[in-house]
């Protein structure tokens, strides 16, 4: 905003003084009480300690204007458009100089202002990521001067307007919207928005309103991240499976290995949990006849931050009845390599490293067993031999990988398989053959070596975890020794071990039909597909620690 602030301080003061009603000093003082500051980060409204909202205000009330009015409902002599539908309907209608013969209204954000002179002013209007030139010109509006005067003295850069006009083109063949019937402010910016992109991460995430005004980039992930969802659900409503919703609250979280949110419902007097995954939920539907369902939604998980992981995050997981493996690895490449086309137009991604990815080809199948033989040259130990853990420690050792406590053989084998395997995995590839002690809620199989593994696989893509899925185990007796052996890694200290869930596996008693079960995680596929490397920035409002 470009205003003169001299002079200004006196008036300013009297009017401060004056609009200090009894709600709003209150609620400012509440909100800039030590115990609110302690809890978040100074905002960028906060900290801005130029006089533009004082002076607005001011204006507003010196000039009998109402910055907050209701919407009305456009005449029907102007319908309601967007840019989109008008630039649809008269961009390639109109001549240079020629004006429709139809008003629109039009409601946007000022995103530019320029004063031609005290009767031709042109502002910039941005509607839902698209801008049109609006024209306000003395010749073609209808109210009085002194409204004209005044309306085009108040608007400033990143107000919202309301505008009724006739859409032309200037006599450089620019369409635009010439004010006629309506001009008018339907709410205030009373702070500056920056003109370049907020660079600095903090700042970024702390005022993401800001972010997204000043950073197209970030708008259009938010926009790719819907279409994904929206892909993911067309792809499994086409065949067949139901959308469900389970609960968040349990007193028992589980369905994956992972430390929990935990709260309380003082309604109940219960100690509550939030949900790690909504799988256990999912299978007892099968169980119930649901033979085909599926959910997405938020999972929560009490853990570290990095590139790859926050502790809220979004995943799509889906159970169908009568299925196994195979079905699996199909479905996944189909369903993947179908999305990479539907988003990107092509099935070869162009990371930010110059890398390419390819989709077309078949995707890649390893045996993480044998991968990891293979890496170090050595021959894996008995796992069910009392000596494992010492063998598997001695290898990363030799392969310089640390492992911290506790050392569970699901752990150590889970760093081997991330230092070894997981950064070769740059091109779609399927690891297969994990240990069943990695995965407690899968069914056995025997792989090519005659060895006992999960029926289970895991899709990685540049060197990131997709999509885990495997065969369901539905032998509630089974079951209830691999809860009895995660409890065990509990007892060792590994807090992110199941723990047993009785009321599962006494549903499972009533039958669980052989069923295919498989989860992905969305933001690391909208991370792989909008080439952002780090999960923040493709969430819309990510978790950011206090400063």
């Amino acid at each position: 905003m470009q205003r003169s602030w001299k002079h200004a301080g006196q008036a300013i003061s009297k009017f401060n003084s004056a609009s200090r009603t009894f709600t709003t000093s209150n609620v400012r003082r509440l909100a800039s009480s030590p115990t609110c500051l302690a809890k978040r980060a100074q905002s960028l409204a906060e900290a801005d300690s130029r006089p533009v909202k004082a002076v607005r205000q001011l204006e507003f009330q010196t000039s009998n204007v109402n910055p907050y009015p209701r919407l009305a409902t456009a005449p029907q002599n102007a319908p309601l458009m967007n840019i989109r539908e008008i630039k649809a309907k008269w961009e390639n209608v109109l001549e240079k100089a020629q004006k429709a013969d139809q008003q629109v209204t039009l409601n946007g954000r000022i995103i530019s202002k320029r004063e031609s002179s005290s009767k031709l002013v042109f502002y910039d209007v941005m509607c839902d990521g698209d801008v049109l030139q609006v024209v306000a010109s003395k010749s073609t509006y209808k109210g009085t001067a002194e409204s004209f005067v005044q309306i085009n003295k108040i608007l400033c850069r990143g107000d919202i307007i309301a505008v009724s006009g006739l859409p032309g083109k200037t006599n450089h063949g620019q369409l635009s919207v010439y004010t006629v019937d309506k001009l008018e402010l339907l709410a205030p910016c009373l702070h500056d928005i920056p003109k370049s992109k907020l660079n600095d991460a903090g700042k970024r995430f702390r005022n993401r309103h800001v972010d997204f005004l000043t950073n197209p980039d970030a708008i259009n992930t938010l926009r790719t991240r819907s279409k994904i969802i929206q892909y993911i659900r067309h792809f499994l409503d086409s065949r067949g499976f139901l959308e469900v919703e389970t609960p968040i609250l349990s007193t028992l979280a589980g369905g994956a290995n992972a430390k929990p949110f935990a709260t309380t419902a003082h309604a109940l007097d219960m100690e509550m949990q939030l949900r790690i995954a909504p799988e256990l939920y999912l299978k007892q539907l099968v169980i119930g006849g649901l033979d085909r369902v599926y959910e997405i939604g938020k999972q929560f998980r009490n853990e570290g931050i990095d590139a790859d992981h926050n502790p809220e995050f979004t995943t799509c997981e889906y159970y169908q009845a009568y299925g196994n493996l195979e079905n699996l690895l199909a479905d996944t490449e189909t369903m993947i390599r179908s999305m990479v086309k539907h988003i990107r137009g092509t099935l070869q991604v162009q990371l930010r490293d110059g890398t390419t990815v390819d989709f077309a080809s078949p995707f890649r199948r390893l045996n993480v067993l044998d991968e990891i033989e293979r890496k170090t040259k050595r021959q894996l130990p008995n796992l069910n031999s009392k000596d494992s853990v010492t063998a598997l420690l001695d290898i990363c050792r030799e392969q310089h990988i640390h492992v911290p406590q506790p050392h569970t053989i699901s752990r150590i084998l889970d760093k081997l398989i991330s230092g070894l395997i997981e950064p070769d995995c740059v091109q779609p590839t399927f690891l297969l053959g994990h240990p069943l002690v990695m995965s407690p809620l899968a069914k056995d199989s025997v792989d090519q070596q005659n060895r006992h593994v999960a029926a289970r696989f895991e899709l990685f893509v540049a060197t990131r975890e997709l999509v885990n899925a495997y065969e369901e185990l539905n032998d509630p007796d089974e079951q209830r020794k691999r809860f009895v052996s995660q409890q065990q890694d509990r007892l060792d200290g590994d807090g992110e071990a199941q723990e047993a869930d009785h009321r599962f596996c006494d549903a499972i008693e009533y039958g669980l039909p052989p069923t295919a079960g498989w989860g992905m995680g969305i933001d690391r596929v909208v991370q792989l597909l909008t080439e952002n490397h780090h999960i923040r920035e493709v969430l819309a409002f990510p978790i950011v620690r206090n400063e």
